[in-house]
């Protein structure tokens, strides 16, 4: 994090002068490895009402890079239904991110936890 605000640049340490917790979040999100999984935090908040409670409980997204979703199920079957609905969770998550952020979608299976 040797951007955020409250580093020294130059030396790679922290500075001295007093920063606002604002600023810190701020240069926190700027930060390529931070905003990454923004998008990804607001479909999860989202998730129910993108595909339904029900496959919400089975289902859950994963990683956005480059216009690709990643969305784990939990199981084979519900893989398949996720797959199956694939273009309708497209268009609601790329709906829900605002519209040119989700191009295709990825279906994974997972161990649940």
């Amino acid at each position: 994090m040797a951007h955020a605000k409250g580093f020294d640049k130059a030396k790679g340490k922290r500075s001295r002068e007093p920063v606002t917790l604002g600023d810190i979040v701020e240069g926190l999100l700027a930060e390529e490895v931070f905003s990454r999984g923004m998008p990804v935090a607001e479909l999860a908040s989202r998730w129910p009402e993108i595909v339904g409670p029900r496959l919400a409980a089975e289902t859950a997204p994963v990683s956005l890079e480059d216009g690709l979703l990643v969305v784990g199920a939990t199981s084979g079957p519900w893989g398949a239904q996720a797959t199956f609905m694939h273009e309708e969770i497209r268009r609601k998550a790329d709906e829900a991110l605002g519209g040119g952020r989700v191009k295709t979608i990825r279906i994974i299976v997972r161990n649940p936890r």
